[in-house]
């Protein structure tokens, strides 16, 4: 039932309007956690069980940790928390993974062992509900944030159906005080969810999956096209993640809107950034945060020199990657972009290269590193990754793209870049209330005029 599904708005309208029409704001918390909990349990109604184990334990230890005082039995408490929520991750996310790059090991070394046949079903939404816990009882245990008194406000903390999927991932001290606040209906607030909706829906049904059917035919057999088509695909991946993710953050953030709660902005027009380090201050910012605060600053940061932060970033961006997904794959991106940052710091750009009219150079030096590496994240292989690497690299003859996907591409670079340059939110709000109302209109029969026939799930379900 995903957001751009007809499905998905059979459950959510009725939602809304009861949602609105109880009168008390403990029926409404209340009525907001059992659609949750239907809108989880109509992906797989089993993992209902695991979600209650892991958050159950996770209320209690947040509530014990105020009232240790031995400082060694809160980190071991805590500690023991986060190995249970970190094992579930493993488990469903790593487990056959890393059997796998086991018994590949063991043959380098003249052994191996039979990998089970068996396959694990991923919780969707386990790798962002998990940093969310996670972050959770480590803001207690630092005294940041006092624990949840009600386990239905940290189960709708955690399980809020908007950001459940795909994030953004919430902090519970931006997200816990919205939870004991009444809500009072806005038809401002509720115009600005309903232009989020419709932009992140442009980005997905429209730029994404318009850009899948260029990509995904590419990618499946990288040794049968032409340069041409590898840098085109290649270009097309970056557009269609970004509207792809992008696409379903403004969904999510305008869904909350529309139920009276705000959630974090996760993307700042990224390719728009010069550097690399500016690009993942605005790329998926909930997950920089979270990498940035509970891991890499607890590594140690910037403090101890070039080696060891070069060395932190290393480590947090190869972890990064593996958050992704199970794949080597996602380790050589993080790795990739690891290193691309620790040289950065050990080589940073001369202040007379810093300028206003330099900057749309370092804006595609960033975005050319980018798509590099988007090579690497899209790739279900390292011998395709390689196949188009070189490909990009070296001219090589094979199958063309057609013209209309050159163009399409190109026209997607352009909405995106020129999209990032003009706020359209804050155009519309200049705009006389009839102009704005027909506008978006007009920008919802685009949005249907446009649709691709084959449509493709969110990319980050899969994370």
């Amino acid at each position: 039932m995903e957001f751009c599904k007809p499905s998905f708005f059979l459950f959510f309208v009725p939602v809304l309007l009861i949602y609105w029409r109880l009168r008390s704001h403990g029926l409404r918390m209340g009525w907001l956690l059992a659609a949750s909990l239907l809108y989880y349990a109509l992906f797989n109604p089993w993992f209902i069980l695991l979600m209650f184990a892991s958050t159950g334990i996770d209320f209690v230890v947040a509530r014990r940790l105020p009232s240790l005082t031995c400082p060694n039995r809160r980190w071991w408490l805590v500690a023991a928390c986060i190995t249970i929520n970190l094992s579930l991750l493993a488990t469903f996310k790593y487990l056959l993974f890393a059997l796998h790059s086991a018994n590949w090991l063991a043959g380098w070394f003249g052994g191996g062992f039979e990998v089970p046949g068996w396959r694990l079903i991923l919780p969707l939404g386990i790798s962002f509900y998990t940093f969310e816990a996670i972050s959770y009882v480590v803001d207690v245990y630092r005294g940041r944030v006092q624990p949840f008194t009600s386990l239905r406000d940290y189960l709708l903390y955690i399980l809020f159906f908007p950001h459940l999927l795909a994030g953004p991932i919430v902090r519970s001290h931006d997200f816990g005080p919205q939870l004991l606040r009444p809500k009072r209906f806005s038809w401002l607030r509720f115009e600005a969810g309903v232009q989020l909706f419709l932009l992140g829906a442009f980005k997905k049904a429209v730029l994404a999956d318009w850009m899948a059917t260029i990509v995904d035919p590419v990618f499946q057999a990288p040794g049968d096209y032409a340069s041409t088509a590898l840098w085109t695909a290649s270009l097309a991946y970056s557009v269609q993640i970004y509207g792809d993710f992008s696409g379903y953050s403004d969904m999510a953030i305008g869904l909350a809107h529309l139920l009276g709660f705000k959630l974090p902005a996760n993307f700042r027009t990224p390719y728009l950034s010069a550097s690399l380090g500016e690009f993942w201050r605005r790329w998926h910012i909930s997950l920089s945060n979270w990498l940035r605060d509970y891991l890499y600053i607890p590594l140690g940061g910037s403090r101890g020199g070039t080696i060891a932060t070069c060395r932190n970033l290393l480590l947090t961006m190869t972890l990064g990657g593996l958050w992704h997904g199970a794949s080597w794959t996602f380790v050589l991106w993080g790795v990739y972009h690891g290193l691309l940052l620790a040289f950065a710091r050990v080589v940073p750009v001369p202040a007379w290269a810093v300028a206003r009219w330099t900057r749309p150079l370092w804006v595609a030096l960033t975005f050319l590193c980018v798509t590099v590496g988007w090579v690497l994240f899209r790739a279900s292989s390292f011998a395709d990754a390689a196949t188009v690497l070189r490909g990009m690299l070296w001219p090589t003859s094979g199958v063309c793209v057609p013209t209309e996907h050159a163009a399409m591409v190109l026209a997607g670079l352009l909405a995106l870049f020129v999209g990032g340059l003009i706020d359209g939110r804050k155009l519309a709000a200049r705009l006389p209330m009839p102009v704005a109302a027909a506008g978006l209109a007009g920008f919802a029969a685009l949005y249907l005029a446009l649709l691709p026939q084959r449509a493709s799930g969110f990319i980050y379900f899969h994370f």
